[in-house]
């Protein structure tokens, strides 16, 4: 008998943004937005996700983002973003945040390695043999350079730890699959997808523009759970220019800059990443509804 997945991973969650100010972690702005968007309805948070900018901090700064969201995210459940290709580094990092009161780790193939099947089985089961939490996994192989195969994601669902998948990796017939199978929580990872997913029976999402219109793709998910249609499909007509916009140059640059322009942080990044360009700003300014006014 297949292992059944738990509800936890449903809903709206948030990959939470890292504010900067002259080159440090901003925790106070972290701090403001974490509770700002805890109270929106969303199901949880993220910290130290590729929108979080996770990459371009160390150890100690990703320890600090995420006790800085836990204080601030009044009892939600926070997952904490571990990529790497180093597995007893990975495993250490594990077991140093095993006191944290994180609700699971959202986990990455090794990026660069490009293993195989096998290996992502053993990436994969390593760390979930590790963790005292559940995993989501993320499937997104345009950062990794390799896709985790639908028999091998049948295979990782059998471990009592692994539960759900973040879903970026662009096969529409593995995502029907694994919504129909039930064995993982099916949330789509890429935002432009999530109308699809949810329709097509998925748990929820992971979304970088929900940062914006926060309530608006609350409602959309919860219109899609229920299979209102009607209801959700003007939500999503509007959400779409948001969408769009928020992924028309690198995330989180325009993320970042809607943020700022509201006030809740600077548009600052860490090199390589580059804040939005003018022309992309004007065109952030000019959405319908003025988005960054609900966050």
């Amino acid at each position: 008998m297949p292992i059944q997945p738990s509800a936890l991973f449903q809903g709206l969650w948030i990959p939470l943004v890292t504010p900067f100010r002259d080159g440090t972690v901003d925790h106070p702005a972290l701090g403001r937005l974490t509770t700002h968007l805890a109270g929106q309805g969303i199901a949880g948070l993220i910290a130290c996700g590729s929108t979080g900018e996770a990459a371009a901090l160390d150890h100690d700064e990703q320890a600090a983002v995420l006790d800085t969201v836990l204080r601030h995210a009044g009892g939600l459940p926070v997952v904490m973003g571990l990529s790497g290709y180093h597995l007893p580094q990975t495993l250490g990092r594990v077991r140093q945040l095993a006191d944290r009161a994180l609700t699971g780790w959202l986990v990455s193939a090794p990026h660069y390695i490009r293993p195989g099947q096998p290996g992502l089985r053993q990436w994969f089961e390593a760390i979930a043999d590790t963790s005292q939490v559940p995993l989501i996994l993320y499937d997104i192989p345009y950062r990794t350079g390799v896709a985790i195969e639908l028999d091998t994601l049948r295979a990782l669902a059998q471990h009592p730890r692994i539960q759900a998948i973040k879903d970026c990796g662009g096969d529409a017939r593995k995502t029907q699959a694994l919504i129909e199978e039930g064995r993982l929580q099916v949330l789509a990872g890429e935002d432009a997808q999530i109308f699809s997913t949810l329709a097509l029976g998925g748990a929820g999402a992971i979304a970088a523009s929900a940062h914006l219109q926060t309530r608006r793709f609350v409602d959309l998910i919860e219109a899609l759970q229920a299979s209102d249609l009607p209801r959700a499909r003007p939500l999503w007509r509007l959400l779409r220019p948001l969408i769009e916009a928020a992924f028309a140059e690198p995330n989180p640059a325009p993320v970042k800059a809607l943020l700022a322009a509201q006030g809740w942080l600077r548009d600052e990044l860490r090199p390589p990443m580059a804040a939005a360009s003018p022309a992309l700003c004007a065109a952030l300014r000019g959405l319908p509804d003025n988005p960054g006014q609900s966050a």
